[in-house]
């Protein structure tokens, strides 16, 4: 039941098409006269969150949520290594 409350809120449309047609925010009250804070970085704030959301909630973005950071470093560190290699004894 509403009872004469206006709410702001922001409607991000298909932020992912496979799962969702939108995503609807409420925004606070005092978001805009927070520091400076403009209406396009609220809206950048609300896209960032539903597509980390579906990130998250998805199997890669599950799986990939789970491998520690070291683990990205040191699979950067061995693929510029090939890279590497295979430049130095292909000349």
């Amino acid at each position: 039941m509403v009872k004469g409350v206006s709410r702001r809120v922001i409607v991000v449309k298909e932020p992912d098409p496979r799962f969702f047609e939108e995503a609807i925010f409420v925004v606070k009250e005092d978001a805009f006269s927070r520091d400076g804070v403009s209406a396009e970085q609220i809206l950048q704030e609300a896209r960032q969150v539903a597509r980390g959301y579906i990130r998250r909630s998805t199997p890669t973005g599950q799986l990939l949520s789970k491998i520690p950071p070291p683990v990205y470093l040191a699979l950067g560190g061995l693929l510029a290594t090939a890279v590497w290699c295979t430049a130095l004894f292909c000349l």
